[in-house]
């Protein structure tokens, strides 16, 4: 072993505290070195984020392992939340589809009850938008995190100004249950450096998610400092700004792997530090109008027939936040009246947290949406295409993640708007 650990951590490491724990230990270990890792630090977050909330019938070392867990009485030292739930019977679905999901799903309930018993916050922590207050895994800035989800850990590194690397399943729960994580990547001053500056030269405020994947395809996994956006969404995190880089993010962490990103004038260590955030040899990518209308027109359609007719919209890929519920509300009742329709034209579902739905309930525009034939779900939109019968369907999505993650097609929210009340395409 490389790894410098502390009296406390050694212990462990040799099985003072189980044998469970101390296999725990050496896995972060391993893990840790494999990155370059010196030594181990303390998860200082209040809450974790796990990104397996899902039961799947193939899972089954998972629900082994923690079951492992559990009957030597080991559990997380934090209470977690976890990402979105597979199923809603309130989403439209065939029987077929539905019975698909059964046996998908086997495992859900008796996962439930484990995630239960290893820590989770409460039965409505089933999202992966953790971050919103209704929710309140809210991480302060500088806090370490033991986290997976890619949008969720972009999140938190960016916009809060927390420290996360982006984490794979099982190994978030590990961090959690010791309260150690390896001392590497975005930890680190050094990781948290900008490789990439990026010049938003647009002539409009960039879709968010065009911007985002575009950014993601070009650095990868690198850290970009993005130049010019304030213009369009401001210097002050307020709500509005916060709704733009969640789906921004969520793009670049799945069109590529950013796990943090820096906009000048906005997010916390830019407006902190500045330009010293930037390497010495850091590259420098130009966005313009035309350059996000090369990256929209890239987007592959793998529908069997490219010119079928949508038989579904899905909208929250990342869960929505109350205030996009608002205005969508909004923009989907005066688009409809405009086409002189009273409900959408193409079954519609807007995924949001259970506990943003459990508020927006109470709402006028909840009773407005719900009249206007939109499904409001907790569910997971890519678990939901994740059924083979589900991905056969031709299903439109203003979500770059769904897109990249399932056959769902892309189109910006304007271009869904327009289809979804009966309007024409520009």
């Amino acid at each position: 072993m490389k790894m410098k650990l502390t009296p406390e951590q050694q212990a462990i490491y040799d099985g003072e505290q189980g044998a469970e724990r101390a296999k725990i230990m050496k896995s972060l270990v391993l893990f840790g070195e494999a990155f370059g890792a010196e030594k181990m630090v303390p998860v200082t977050g209040k809450y974790g984020h796990l990104v397996t909330s899902f039961g799947l019938s193939f899972l089954t070392p998972v629900f082994d392992l923690v079951q492992e867990l559990l009957d030597a009485g080991v559990v997380s030292k934090q209470p977690f939340s976890v990402d979105p739930y597979p199923l809603d019977p309130n989403v439209p679905a065939s029987p077929l589809e539905r019975l698909t999901w059964k046996a998908i799903y086997l495992k859900q309930k008796p996962y439930d009850k484990q995630l239960k018993k290893m820590g989770l916050m409460n039965d409505r922590a089933y999202t992966c938008t953790c971050y919103m207050d209704e929710v309140g895994n809210i991480p302060e800035k500088g806090d370490v995190l033991s986290w997976a989800e890619s949008s969720a850990v972009v999140y938190a590194n960016s916009v809060l100004g927390a420290r996360c690397n982006r984490n794979s399943g099982i190994y978030e729960l590990f961090g959690s249950i010791l309260g150690f994580v390896p001392y590497y990547g975005f930890l680190t001053d050094e990781g948290r450096k900008a490789k990439w500056v990026v010049e938003v030269r647009t002539s409009k405020k960039p879709e968010a998610q065009v911007l985002g994947s575009a950014i993601g395809m070009k650095v990868m996994e690198d850290v970009p400092y993005v130049k010019g956006l304030d213009k369009w969404i401001g210097t002050e995190l307020n709500g509005a700004a916060k709704d733009y880089l969640k789906d921004f993010g969520a793009a670049t962490a799945s069109n590529g792997a950013v796990g943090l990103y820096h906009i000048e004038n906005l997010t916390p260590e830019a407006v902190e530090l500045g330009e010293s955030l930037i390497a010495d040899d850091a590259k420098v990518y130009v966005i313009d109008d035309a350059e996000l209308e090369r990256v929209k027109e890239s987007y592959p359609c793998i529908w069997k027939n490219p010119k079928a007719k949508p038989k579904l919209c899905f909208m929250g890929c990342p869960h929505m936040s109350y205030r996009q519920l608002q205005q969508w509300t909004e923009d989907i009742g005066e688009a409809l009246a405009a086409n002189g329709k009273k409900k959408v034209v193409i079954p519609t579902v807007i995924t949001t947290s259970p506990d943003v739905l459990e508020v927006f309930q109470k709402s006028e525009e909840y009773r407005k949406l719900k009249s206007y034939g939109v499904v409001v779900s907790n569910i997971c939109p890519l678990m939901y295409m994740d059924n083979p019968l589900c991905a056969r369907k031709p299903v439109i999505t203003n979500s770059n993640k769904l897109r990249t993650y399932t056959s769902s097609r892309y189109y910006t929210d304007s271009e869904i708007l327009a289809q979804i009340t009966g309007g024409d395409l520009a």
